[in-house]
């Protein structure tokens, strides 16, 4: 029998009914408004008359971008950047948070090496150190120079290493006793019962690659090999030296451009697959699932 609610009850459900409506248009007014810039004409742009209804509506802005055969090349790029740096990022991420999560009893020093990997989060070598040690190791103008300078990131390792930490040590033992390798219960133990924590390092993995656009302009000699947002922000940076080497009927067409909508343009592009990534891991975004599994 449902019991009858309170007024109390009714208006707290009200108020935070409104607040948490309030935060999500919070969020998504700015990707609209970002849109909506883009989607405008120059002179509407320009002047500040765009808020959440695009003015003087034109594709230009996207027609610029999507015609132009570098771009489709440049995200292929990245997704492959994406796909293979996720991959190897989690990996290390994995085999190394995995042994660190023992006690000291089951894995000696075990303090001392997380020391070591924790002072590489405070103190680096520098950029130029590392941009000679891709260069000596011949990673030069290759996707891996995009890769491997960062392929373990120690902050994820960490929240890993914390989360394997939390897990029950009776479900460790039980697979030992059972016969069960180190590699065995840590990709049939350990990694499924950690959805959430690798949806969460998956992300922030993800993110990472796809928005990284510096370390393209310094390793990339080729412009063809450019990833999406490195490709992106040359694109802005040459803009205005295109447009004055164009044709009379070249800049026609682009008469309804601007810097100002071809840049809402690429944010909009650089966050979208993001954005549809994001609903995918987010059920995954919980406690962790082993709650209750074990009693001591």
């Amino acid at each position: 029998m449902l019991r009858k609610q309170t007024l109390s009850r009714k208006l707290f459900v009200v108020f935070n009914a409104i607040f948490l409506t309030c935060i999500t248009l919070l969020g998504i007014i700015p990707f609209i408004h970002l849109l909506s810039i883009s989607l405008s004409s120059n002179t509407a742009a320009m002047a500040g008359e765009v808020k959440l209804w695009p003015v003087g509506f034109t594709w230009d802005a996207y027609a610029y971008l999507g015609e132009k055969v570098e771009f489709f090349r440049s995200l292929g790029v990245s997704v492959k950047r994406v796909v293979l740096g996720s991959l190897v990022n989690m990996f290390l991420v994995f085999i190394t948070a995995f042994p660190l999560s023992k006690s000291n009893d089951q894995f000696k020093f075990r303090t001392v090496y997380v020391w070591i990997f924790a002072i590489t989060m405070f103190f680096g070598g520098g950029l130029i150190p590392t941009y000679i040690i891709v260069k000596n190791t011949g990673l030069m103008d290759s996707i891996w120079a995009l890769i491997l300078p960062g392929a373990l990131n120690v902050w994820n390792m960490v929240l890993m290493l914390n989360f394997f930490r939390n897990i029950p040590k009776e479900l460790d033992e039980a697979a030992t006793i059972d016969g069960a390798g180190h590699w065995r219960v840590l990709w049939q133990i350990y990694l499924p019962v950690s959805l959430p924590s690798i949806a969460t390092i998956g992300l922030f993995t993800i993110v990472g690659h796809w928005n990284a656009w510096f370390d393209g302009i310094l390793y990339l000699n080729s412009p063809e090999k450019y990833p999406l947002q490195t490709y992106l922000s040359t694109l802005i940076m040459s803009l205005n030296a295109q447009m004055s080497s164009m044709s009379v009927e070249q800049l026609k067409v682009m008469e309804n451009l601007s810097e100002k909508t071809i840049r809402t343009a690429q944010i909009f592009m650089g966050a979208l697959p993001i954005m549809v990534v994001y609903p995918f891991l987010q059920k995954y975004f919980v406690k962790g699932m082993t709650v209750g599994s074990v009693k001591e």
